[in-house]
């Protein structure tokens, strides 16, 4: 767009306005240099704290924290509860007995009540129970293995690593902050609505949330997750006419149980595809009877090769990018499921488990806030990593409320196996482009 002439009046500029707007102008010059001295700080800080970052984190991961150690995942609270409150935050335990989980520890820190307010999620547990091999923190120069390093007690320490940088550069006395570690994020308790209540209602406070699960790469480069898939579970169960099996597919006895089982799972195979979404059939089995345990995890069955099966049962998982997705191929598979086989029936039911992070205006523009801040910090910007990629996370639940963002954490590989490694450099890394940009929200006027 070419420039236009300006009318007359608009040239009719007085002396007083000349000096507004050369002092507004000053500000905004002046505005990205007096922000360098407080990132150069922050980065001091960080680099300086590097060896006692990494303690903390080999102290953490030594203290084993299976979902279901309960004892141990409130000791892995009770090791970060005390950076917290050094920093001048108020710390709780939110205890989650109800749930048959451990609890929760939350750390508020309140400021000077103008800026955004910005919620921070990491979690306590791991999938390594007391009784599995993989137990300790070993560390070879600037890669560690062990428990939990990448997911996410390395993502913990981030926290904690960018606040004290704030702290040291005195931009923390003015930010809003809540920090949510929960005890059971990667075996949720029941019911869902108590296990996670307090982490909504943290949502519905935020204007921003940031998750710190692991970090994700792509060609060499960091990556930022603007959205994630949710995850919920299905349980299929058919029934069919038993008897002698060499009156199967008559119009006495019709098809049996396990070729209805066959016939719909077939169908979801087929029919159903689409960008983002993916349905796993996880565990199945038929026959004369058959059955699954409370945990939907161990199927029995029983059968005679000339017996028609009277019962089959199929449980899976359901893995969608939105809300309207999940809602509208739930419906897809009930209208499959009711076109039965003869002589058979089936019944199909949901379970919730984590909502989805949708790709919203608002995260997209948090990133947009990131990069700005990797531009001032002389980093990379970083791409949206594809979210079929990512697993499920407690950043789901909030997203709806707060522009989110997740993956600030460290980077890392093999989480949720034996092996799991952390890149201790990144910590840094991580650390200092959360205290940059917690800062920065920090000052942006709140919206409501």
């Amino acid at each position: 767009m070419q420039n236009q002439p300006r009318p007359k009046t608009r040239q009719r500029l007085n002396i007083r306005n000349i000096r507004g707007l050369t002092a507004a102008a000053l500000v905004l010059i002046a505005a990205p240099a007096a922000a360098a001295p407080t990132d150069a700080r922050m980065k001091a800080t960080i680099a300086a704290e590097q060896e006692r970052n990494v303690a903390l984190l080999e102290r953490a991961v030594n203290q084993n924290s299976g979902t279901l150690n309960l004892d141990g995942v409130r000791k892995v609270g009770n090791i970060f509860r005390p950076e917290f409150e050094a920093l001048g935050f108020t710390v709780r335990w939110i205890d989650q007995s109800a749930t048959a989980r451990a609890g929760h520890l939350v750390a508020t820190h309140k400021g000077n009540g103008r800026g955004k307010r910005i919620l921070l999620i990491g979690h306590l547990d791991t999938v390594f129970e007391p009784s599995s091999p993989f137990q300790k923190f070993v560390r070879d120069g600037d890669i560690a293995t062990g428990p939990g390093t990448s997911d996410m007690k390395g993502g913990n320490v981030v926290i904690v690593a960018a606040l004290r940088a704030m702290q040291a550069a005195g931009t923390l006395k003015n930010a809003d902050i809540q920090v949510h570690l929960v005890g059971d994020e990667e075996r949720t308790g029941a019911p869902l609505a108590v296990a996670r209540r307090d982490l909504i209602e943290a949502g519905k406070w935020a204007d921003v949330a940031l998750e710190y699960e692991g970090l994700a790469r792509q060609d060499g480069r960091d990556m930022a997750t603007v959205a994630r898939r949710g995850s919920s579970s299905w349980e299929l169960k058919t029934s069919g006419s038993t008897g002698h099996s060499g009156g199967i597919f008559g119009t006495e006895r019709g098809y049996g149980a396990i070729y209805e089982l066959a016939r719909i799972v077939d169908a979801f195979r087929r029919d159903l595809p689409e960008p983002n979404l993916t349905y796993s059939v996880g565990v199945m089995a038929g026959g004369t009877p058959a059955a699954i345990d409370a945990a939907g995890l161990n199927v029995t069955a029983s059968g005679k090769t000339n017996v028609m099966p009277a019962a089959a049962i199929a449980r899976g998982d359901l893995r969608t990018l939105t809300p309207e997705q999940e809602t509208r191929v739930r419906a897809q598979m009930q209208a499959i499921v009711a076109q039965h086989l003869p002589k058979t029936d089936a019944t199909l039911q949901f379970f919730d488990s984590y909502p989805p992070m949708a790709p919203s205006a608002g995260n997209r523009a948090l990133l947009a806030t990131l990069n700005a801040v990797n531009r001032d910090l002389g980093l990379p910007e970083m791409g949206e990593y594809d979210p079929a990629k990512r697993g499920a996370a407690d950043s789901g639940f909030v997203a709806a409320y707060a522009d989110t963002l997740g993956g600030m954490g460290v980077d890392g590989g093999g989480a949720h196996a034996v092996g799991e490694t952390v890149d201790l450099a990144s910590i840094q890394r991580q650390a200092l482009r959360s205290a940059a940009l917690i800062t920065r929200l920090s000052t942006e006027p709140r919206a409501r």
